[in-house]
């Protein structure tokens, strides 16, 4: 019994497969050579655009984190705005004392400061002297209708014409219902007549007037 030898392949096949396997190796390390470079390109694009979009947000917070009186948010459409941010509160609302009544003052001021609450508006017109002017010719606490236009000029008429005097107050609040307050500086003025519980001229107010308080009028009886 004769033994089977191997089988050999033949030289020329051993030669062929070595050449293919040496062209696949060559284009796999081509392709790799070609690739490997636009990878990392794509990769740094990549990572520039996430930096440019994160950028804005970033220098908008740290703006943000900076400022200690505002505080910066996006509105419902987007756009970047900002509120003064509140350090203090107050539970309770600021309640100023209610006017007292002098029964030293004549009564007919008094009349004259409900007579300017009905005819108030809700908000300014730039007619305070007018108004109250008004009030006190139907009232009946002036005999006539006063004759200056400007409200600086209101103290000097109610006084010399009128028989009112200056009243030692120098706290709007602290005036009687019915006086006459006058407050202006070289450019503006206003006149308000105390109210129960506030002020009123053409309109009517719980605060007095921001500008300086020049002085507080009124006619005893």
């Amino acid at each position: 019994m004769v033994a089977s030898l191997p089988k050999v392949a033949p030289r020329g096949h051993k030669i062929h497969n070595f050449v293919r396997d040496s062209q696949n190796h060559l284009s796999r390390w081509h392709i790799a050579c070609i690739y490997a470079p636009m990878r990392r390109f794509a990769l740094f694009i990549f990572l520039c655009s996430c930096g440019i979009s994160f950028l804005p947000a970033m220098t908008e917070a740290g703006g943000s984190q900076k400022s200690s009186s505002r505080f910066y948010y996006n509105d419902p459409t987007g756009r970047r705005v900002s509120a003064p941010i509140v350090r203090h509160y107050w539970p309770a609302r600021i309640v100023h004392p209610l006017a007292k009544v002098d029964p030293k003052i004549d009564s007919k001021l008094r009349c004259a400061a409900s007579i300017a609450q009905e005819r108030a508006c809700a908000h300014s017109k730039a007619r305070c002297w007018r108004y109250v002017k008004e009030a006190l010719v139907a009232a009946g606490a002036v005999k006539s209708y006063p004759k200056t236009a400007y409200a600086a000029e209101a103290g000097g008429e109610l006084v010399h014409s009128y028989g009112f005097r200056r009243l030692p107050i120098h706290d709007p609040y602290s005036a009687p219902v019915g006086a006459v307050l006058v407050y202006g500086n070289k450019r503006r003025g206003h006149v308000e007549i105390r109210t129960r519980d506030g002020f009123v001229s053409d309109y009517r107010s719980r605060n007095a007037c921001f500008y300086p308080l020049v002085a507080v009028y009124a006619k005893f009886s």
